[in-house]
């Protein structure tokens, strides 16, 4: 009997302490779909929120793999992650048995830098990649045994756009003294996509189960433009896009995604969450882009986006308390599965995760946590799979590193 005793009002930290994880899963993953805020027992609600994201990634042993096409003179080490920011809004309304929710928020993105000044700089020198995500979830509850079945629906539209720049070819003095050498891919597209998912409650323990899928969201229409202004034509006279911008075409899929989450009271007061996520990162290999002016596509595409990723799998374990009226926390361990198969550096990640609510009234209710956790060592070479080459450029190591985050949000319900 003791879990009939257990305070609902707790049941909201499931989102406190991991909230900060997913926020440096694999992939390209930020924010990552959660509509947690669809189940907020109030009949409308209105919440925003913000995460900080560091992550400490250094490059280390980095080695020119092919000097023949132009040695890259500069420091074996980089510092490859820059720190970020993830919004989120949400609004949410109830009506009897209904529920829906608006929400804004930021799914995926990265921001890589190690900078002109290392010797991988024709693999990369900056990389960023935005997205903004427009939902629309409701869901409908009938009683089904002790407790409530929740069938749940929905839709959303996504933008995506960023940039890659790199070290084309190494200039000699003076043309080094006009021109840098670097190009520069701008793209940019939108989509849409849908979610579907079934939940039972059964509010007196605290308990929910949750299985949640989000479809793949088609960028059959990546444009944008190569810009080798910055290559003079005379580093090859025969080459038609040395001098010059020229508009791109591409087209990639943002991942599909499954996710089952858990949770119930235990003990007056305890709740015990847990979740399993699979994100199906493997669709991402090499994205090509090929001219659209007319001129004939050079095998590989005039450049690409070189990921070659397996999927992904994210398992979460936790536990909540409520200790005063005002005050609850919550703590968990997160396990990531890298998304790298021997090129890149995203590799396993093990986070742990606090959290707090302080709920000064009933209508507001303000949340914190931090995540702390392990980027673990690995390196990146030269891997061949299904006919493309990836790490042909560079070679590098990397140890274990650090990742923080801090997030907060404020809700307010009535």
């Amino acid at each position: 009997m003791a879990a009939r005793m257990f305070s609902r009002s707790v049941t909201s930290l499931i989102i406190l302490s991991a909230v900060a994880s997913p926020s440096f899963a694999g992939g390209l993953e930020r924010g990552g779909y959660n509509i947690d805020q669809l189940f907020d027992t109030s009949q409308f609600s209105v919440q925003t929120g913000m995460i900080y994201v560091n992550p400490q990634r250094k490059l280390n042993n980095a080695r020119d793999v092919d000097p023949t096409d132009g040695t890259v003179r500069g420091s074996t080490s980089a510092d490859e992650t820059e720190p970020y920011y993830i919004p989120y809004a949400g609004l949410k309304a109830g009506v009897g048995d209904a529920d829906c929710l608006l929400d804004y928020s930021e799914p995926f993105g990265a921001h890589t830098n190690p900078g002109a000044n290392w010797v991988g700089a024709q693999s990369q020198i900056e990389t960023e990649i935005k997205s903004r995500n427009y939902g629309a979830t409701c869901s409908y509850r009938f009683d089904v045994g002790p407790g409530q079945f929740r069938v749940i629906g929905g839709g959303f539209y996504q933008h995506i756009e960023g940039f890659r720049t790199r070290l084309v070819a190494p200039l000699p003095f003076p043309l080094s003294a006009a021109f840098d050498g670097t190009g520069r891919l701008d793209l940019e597209d939108n989509g849409w996509g849908w979610r579907a998912g079934v939940a039972y409650e059964i509010p007196e323990y605290a308990f929910r189960a949750s299985l949640v899928y989000n479809s793949r969201v088609d960028y059959d229409n990546l444009t944008g433009t190569v810009d080798l202004t910055q290559v003079p034509g005379a580093v090859s006279p025969g080459n038609p896009f040395f001098g010059r911008v020229t508009p791109v075409k591409g087209s990639a899929e943002a991942p599909d995604s499954l996710e089952l989450k858990l949770q119930s009271g235990i003990a007056p007061d305890w709740l015990a969450f847990g979740s399993v996520k699979w994100m199906n990162w493997s669709l991402l290999q090499s994205v090509q882009f090929c001219p659209t002016n007319g001129l004939p596509c050079p095998a590989g595409g005039l450049t690409s986006l070189d990921l070659h990723y397996r999927d992904g799998w994210t398992i979460t374990g936790g536990l909540g308390h409520k200790f005063t009226d005002k005050w609850a926390g919550a703590v968990s361990l997160t396990w990531d599965r890298g998304t790298s198969q021997g090129y890149g550096s995203q590799t396993d990640s093990w986070t742990v995760g606090v959290g707090a609510a302080y709920t000064p009234t009933e209508n507001i209710e303000w949340r914190v946590a931090g995540a702390v956790g392990v980027l673990t060592s690995g390196s990146s070479g030269t891997v061949t799979s299904g006919g493309i080459t990836y790490g042909n450029d560079v070679t590098y190591s990397f140890g274990n590193d650090l990742v923080a985050a801090l997030s907060t949000s404020l809700k307010v319900k009535f």
